[in-house]
């Protein structure tokens, strides 16, 4: 009878010894993948693209560059809202060329652009998204929100409702309302902005022009008061101090004002050269022809010239004006009541002498 044979082990010890090495190379690769990716890559030739090809997807960003933004700001923020693919995609592009600097706006992207073709939609004003309108000077209130509204396509209720509250903006609690303290001028607004936002940088502003004008906060009323009534009625620019020195002479000796666009506010009515019977019986407290002093508030927004007017009253004797000539503005301003309505027959007779005059004097 032949012993057992020993049966051999080490082909068994090989594969494990052999299980091992791999498990310690696959580790140490997992290692050297994981802290030195980037150096393999560019060893080996397999470096991943940094940055998208081409204006983009189609589907549109808005990006917003703040004041004081840098920019390393820009590049990421560019990243983030999935424009460009990395941050050192464009913010390369900077490096190369620091003379680049952004203006602070809103800017209509594109996802997956391009470094190159971010950089480019940026630099260009004409993908600068912007909410514009226009208020014109001696536009009442309401006119302004509705100029507002058509320029900024928010709707007009929404800008009824925030000039419903006119304390919260800073306005004088004597103030009746918001009339005359939306300072004319051509606004541009983020397109991330409310009506709100609107009506309180018209506010501001009006508040500021006051300021750079010397007039102190408790005299803001009174001097817009004077303004208001000054822009809707006077037409050229010698013109604004002479209807300012009419309404401080007859204020200083007691005289009512008198003043039809006054008056016609406090009526609703508007667009018509002489006052209705109804507008000058109705008792109001911008009823000129009623009351005495300055009407309760402003009646429509007055620019700088008439808040200046306001201010520094041309030197004259004057009590009564009239403008003669509706069409060129030209005003009769005269001392005495005699001489005012021979400045009245005049205004009548150019309102008589042709179709086109009358259509002024309607």
């Amino acid at each position: 009878m032949r012993a057992p044979r020993r049966r051999r082990r080490w082909p068994w010890v090989l594969l494990g010894v052999f299980s091992l090495l791999l498990g310690i190379g696959a580790a140490g690769a997992w290692w050297v993948w994981s802290n030195y990716e980037d150096q393999v890559r560019e060893v080996l030739g397999w470096e991943l693209p940094n940055d998208y090809a081409g204006s983009g997807n189609g589907t549109e960003v808005l990006v917003t560059i703040y004041a004081g933004e840098i920019g390393a700001d820009v590049a990421e923020s560019l990243v983030e809202q999935g424009v460009t693919m990395t941050f050192d995609a464009f913010y390369d592009l900077l490096l190369a060329d620091p003379s680049i600097q952004f203006i602070p706006g809103t800017y209509r992207l594109q996802e997956e652009m391009s470094a190159q073709s971010a950089l480019d939609a940026l630099l260009d004003p004409a993908n600068k998204v912007e909410l514009s309108a226009t208020v014109r000077e001696g536009l009442r209130a309401g006119e302004v929100i509705e100029a507002l509204s058509a320029g900024t396509g928010i709707p007009l209720e929404d800008y009824q409702a925030a000039i419903a509250d006119p304390s919260i903006y800073g306005i004088p609690a004597e103030a009746p309302n918001i009339e005359g303290y939306l300072f004319p001028a051509t606004y541009t607004f983020e397109p991330n902005t409310t009506a709100e936002d609107h009506i309180r940088t018209l506010v501001d502003e009006m508040f500021s022009r006051l300021d750079a004008a010397g007039v102190a906060p408790e005299d803001r009323h009174t001097v817009l008061t004077k303004a208001s009534l000054i822009q809707r009625e006077a037409r050229l620019p010698d013109d604004f101090y002479k209807v300012s020195r009419v309404i401080q002479n007859r204020l200083d000796d007691g005289w009512r004002l008198e003043f039809d666009s006054s008056t016609q506010y406090g009526a609703g009515e508007t667009g018509s050269v002489w006052s209705s019977g109804d507008a000058l019986d109705d008792d109001n407290p911008y009823n000129t022809y009623v009351i005495e002093g300055l009407p309760i508030g402003p009646i429509a927004a007055p620019g700088d010239l008439a808040i200046d007017a306001a201010i520094n009253p041309a030197d004259g004797p004057w009590f009564f004006f009239v403008t003669i000539n509706l069409a060129t503005g030209e005003t009769q301003f005269s001392e005495t009541l005699a001489e005012h309505e021979r400045g009245v027959d005049k205004l009548r007779a150019w309102c008589r002498a042709s179709e086109e005059n009358a259509v002024y004097c309607e």
